[in-house]
């Protein structure tokens, strides 16, 4: 057998269960019930500038520092 043969038998039977493995591990550690802070933590990463830009532009004392 040459060496290709070889690491494709290999490929084809036990690096797909390690990956079907790490997948289904993966997928319970996200949704494990400890982790939901986290989750929610990451959901509102894209809303984080938004929410730093709202609060500076409505503190009206800074808006009458800059003469606005």
């Amino acid at each position: 057998m040459d060496t290709y043969s070889i690491l494709r038998e290999i490929a084809d039977s036990w690096v797909l269960l390690l990956m079907v493995c790490f997948f289904v591990g993966a997928g319970i550690w996200a949704f494990w019930p400890g982790q939901r802070g986290n989750r929610d933590s990451a959901a509102l990463i894209p809303f984080r500038n938004d929410v730093a830009d709202t609060k500076l532009s409505l503190d009206p004392k800074k808006e009458q520092r800059h003469g606005r």
